[in-house]
């Protein structure tokens, strides 16, 4: 198992060095630091001092990934990718083009993104998996049927229609709940309700009908005849048998998950106003701020490997004939 992990995460190096310049240079197709230092100072203050007095501030007057000027080994650490890059490997994020901690405001903005990620991942689980029980349970009926063609129609729209749906009806035209904001504290439970039930409703097509697979897939097993033969009811049978050995490809699924929960949702927290990652995110990607955006990407894609490590463990834990090597 040791030696597992440590393979794994020494295969993690190469992969986050490469997300590091696939980023970096992606970021510099579109923008020169002279077109980023524009971008900041505004059309008023933009003169050719100005513009090399911003990028000597920021640390954008070096060159990109080669100085030449230098002399051995400064000719690599002494660059814009370099001194921007290398950091990030001890989390070290630095700050952004507007001057605040980029580190500081991930912490502080990671405890919005959980308190909607997380209800809508144990909320969503729960009612996919009873959506998908209840139409395995009436299988080859018309609640079968409709249910599978309300998920496929629900798996159609676009999230987006769903949030729009819901600020209208619940927020604007019933007076429900709040159309937008954030608050900490019990105060804030009802801002985070509307995105929340927004996300969960958006979910269920896709989530119901996958979990409806497995356990369509689960019950046509030879276990669940011999349960059935030996005059178990059908109830008992779908609850105690094929819901037990379905939740393993589940649990798997869900687990690679967990890890991007605190990454925050781009859509809605930015339509939601909700102070999160995604949307500090959203807003770096307008503002062009190179050093938020690949600190997210940086932070984004250690938070992938780490799922999917969880992913290959959790398969022995729930499976102990499964041998990790």
């Amino acid at each position: 198992m040791f030696a597992y992990l440590l393979r794994r995460l020494l295969y993690a190096i190469p992969i986050l060095i490469g997300v590091n310049l696939l980023t970096f240079a992606l970021f510099f197709v579109v923008n020169t630091p002279d077109d980023m230092a524009r971008l900041q100072l505004g059309a008023k203050h933009v003169t050719p001092e100005a513009i090399e007095r911003w990028k000597s501030e920021h640390g954008y007057d070096k060159p990109l990934l080669l100085n030449h000027a230098a002399e051995g080994s400064a000719q690599f650490t002494d660059t814009i990718f370099f001194q921007h890059s290398a950091a990030m490997f001890v989390f070290e994020f630095g700050k952004g083009d507007d001057g605040r901690d980029i580190g500081n405001e991930i912490r502080n903005r990671m405890g919005p993104s959980l308190a909607i990620a997380l209800p809508v991942f144990v909320v969503g689980l729960l009612v996919n998996i009873t959506f998908a029980l209840l139409m395995v349970f009436f299988r080859a009926t018309y609640l079968d049927l409709w249910g599978v063609v309300l998920c496929v129609v629900l798996m159609s729209i676009s999230g987006l229609f769903y949030i729009i749906a819901g600020q209208y009806f619940i927020a604007s035209l019933w007076k429900l709940l709040p159309i937008s904001g954030f608050a900490g504290g019990i105060g804030g439970l009802k801002f985070i309700l509307l995105p929340v039930l927004v996300s969960v409703v958006a979910g269920i097509g896709g989530g119901s009908r996958w979990y409806r697979t497995i356990f369509i897939e689960e019950i046509g097993k030879d276990y669940v005849r011999t349960a059935r033969a030996k005059g178990l009811s059908e109830l008992r049978v779908l609850f105690r048998h094929v819901l037990k050995n379905g939740m393993i490809p589940i649990l798997t699924g869900a687990v690679v998950v967990i890890p991007t929960l605190f990454m925050g949702s781009l859509i809605t927290e930015s339509f939601f106003g909700i102070p999160g990652l995604g949307s500090y995110t959203i807003d770096a990607i307008q503002a062009q701020d190179f050093a938020v955006v690949r600190a997210m990407v940086f932070l984004g894609s250690v938070l992938y490997i780490v799922g999917l490590i969880l992913t290959d463990l959790s398969y022995s834990w729930v499976d102990p004939r499964v041998r990790l090597q």
